[in-house]
């Protein structure tokens, strides 16, 4: 495989007491997966970025010699998009420059003059692995070749990235790379994608399950017995793992997909407390996991929970696997899937041009072109303002009157001052168009009637969700939506609860059956929101305890 050019590291800073702590850290710390460059002067940094190569982050003063360090970082989003930018202000900065930062939309500002160890580099951490994340590199170099409108590849990339696992994309129809890599391994270009580990050690076509061992993904649990059992990986099962394990519970998450849920897959939430600037949905959940991991929680990737079963006061999650682990307590988080949208010739052109979610992953490929989402609500609204970055144009097609029914104000200020977002309402799409992947399609006004049939190459749909919680049968009860019914909810129903034989009523996220507790949007009247998952995921833990201090 081709070696490539490590990603640039670059600290713009004149001052050399601050320098001389700085930048030896940095070298120290990043030196072997980054080029770490200096400039004392911004217009020096600005020249020098668009010859360094791959940009992954610019580190630069506030107070520079001949501009600031703000200006110099706004410039950098321009010259190395994708780059995180990083501030260093003074501690006597007064909170008008800091107000200034945080509308400027940068990465992180950091206050100088703090002990580089603590304060720095643990900033510096998460924002490069991020990066790598969202750059698709890394030095291990996982390299996926395919073809760019094959639904296996997209599959494999949606897998990848959703995992945290940063990867090289080559398409085989415009990179003389991706055939070299090919013919170097004696494979044929008929049976993509091939994911490269190195030139040696490849999978051809791999389904997940090959392709989760391959990176390490646990997917057999270690034990048969937990004190917590939580099925579902986004926004509250993250936080109540996270919680229960830090309290002492000994704590499974079983995620059938990738961690962060829903969430996960947000290209930018900027209402979530603590980030002013807003973060990725893939940011918060790498954030999340890996604070779960340092508790010592066991997390099981991809792996589905197929089954519940109760025997007296310990519950049994029955693994697609064939495995089954028990536990004392068992929260559920399995949140909801997207809602599958139906018109004509979209079956065979999802993943090939139509995609549920997916946008952080198929972003790049929409570079230069049209395209088109379906939905109205904060998911479609966020996904709108990250593609506005990549694409030349975006219509968004829903069937309400006006955005305001369905998204934050916040957002629909944003698409209003994108210049490149058209908002279509009264609408939905008809059908589509494409042979292999997709090329067209047809627009219907629900108000007029007219129809309206358009080029495309993507189209992104968030027309929204529905539980996941087929998997429990006829064990606990739901609405008739099939969103779990938990607490206030079941009180008067004992009636219809068979298996409550406690001499209480059910705790306020305890489910029909006692120790099984639900927390996020597979709740019967929770907040779809991703604090209110978190807080429920928090104290879902609380009430944990208090039905493990009775048992």
């Amino acid at each position: 495989m081709t070696t490539q050019p490590k990603p640039v590291l670059m600290i713009v800073d004149v001052d050399p007491s601050g320098l001389q702590s700085t930048l030896p850290a940095l070298n120290e710390r990043y030196g072997k997966r980054f080029q770490v460059l200096h400039e004392s002067y911004g217009q020096a940094a600005l020249a020098r970025l668009p010859e360094a190569g791959q940009v992954a982050l610019v580190l630069a003063c506030h107070e520079l010699p001949d501009m600031t360090g703000l200006a110099l970082l706004e410039q950098v989003a321009d010259l190395a998009p994708g780059a995180k930018r990083v501030l260093l202000v003074n501690p006597n900065d007064n909170e008008t420059v800091l107000t200034t930062v945080d509308q400027a939309e940068i990465d992180q500002s950091i206050r100088r003059w703090q002990p580089v160890e603590e304060h720095l580099l643990p900033a510096l951490d998460m924002l490069l692995q991020a990066w790598e994340t969202a750059a698709n590199t890394r030095t291990q170099d996982i390299c996926i070749v395919g073809y760019r409108w094959s639904r296996d590849s997209h599959t494999v990339k949606n897998f990848l990235s959703r995992n945290l696992v940063p990867y090289r994309w080559l398409e085989i129809e415009d990179r003389s790379e991706a055939h070299a890599m090919l013919s170097s391994a004696g494979l044929s270009s008929r049976r993509l994608p091939v994911v490269f580990f190195s030139a040696e050690d490849y999978l051809v076509q791999p389904d997940m399950d090959q392709l989760a061992k391959k990176v390490g993904l646990h997917q057999r649990a270690e034990q048969r017995f937990y004190d917590l059992v939580v099925v579902g990986g986004g926004p509250a099962g993250l936080s109540a793992a996270v919680y229960g394990a830090s309290e002492g519970l000994d704590t499974l998450l079983i995620e059938s997909e990738t961690p962060g849920g829903q969430a996960g897959a947000s290209a930018h939430i900027e209402n979530y407390l603590g980030f002013p600037s807003g973060v990725s949905g893939n940011e918060l959940t790498r954030r999340a996991v890996a604070q779960a991991r340092r508790f010592g929680v066991e997390i099981l990737t991809p792996q589905t929970a197929t089954g519940l079963r109760l025997r007296g006061h310990y519950r049994l999650v029955q693994l697609a696997n064939g495995d089954q682990v028990a536990c004392h307590a068992l929260l559920i988080a399995t949140g909801v899937s997207y809602v599958q949208f139906s018109a004509e010739g979209m079956e065979k052109l999802t993943g090939a041009g139509i995609y549920y979610g997916a946008v952080i992953t198929e972003a790049m490929s929409c570079q230069g072109h049209e395209v088109f989402i379906l939905g109205g609500g904060n998911s479609a609204g966020q996904a709108a303002m990250y593609l506005s970055r990549f694409a030349s144009h975006i219509t968004m097609v829903t069937n309400t009157p006006n955005l305001a029914d369905t998204m934050s104000h916040y957002l629909i200020e944003q698409i209003e001052d994108a210049g490149n977002i058209k908002v279509r309402t009264h609408s939905t799409i008809k059908a589509v168009q494409g042979e292999h992947h997709l090329e067209g399609l047809t627009i219907l006004n629900k108000k007029t009637g007219e129809s309206e049939t358009l080029p495309a190459v993507a189209l992104f749909i968030y027309i929204g969700a529905r539980p996941r919680t087929q998997w429990l049968g006829d064990v606990l009860l739901r609405d008739g939506e099939d969103y779990l019914l938990t607490g206030p909810d079941l009180v008067g129903r004992r009636a219809d609860m068979p298996q409550w034989q406690a001499d209480r009523d059910p705790l306020f996220l305890e489910s029909s059956v006692p120790g099984v507790f639900v927390a996020g949007d597979t709740r019967h009247g929770s907040v779809k929101r991703i604090a209110s998952s978190v807080g429920e995921g928090a104290m879902a833990i609380t009430l944990i305890h208090q039905y493990l201090a009775n048992l």
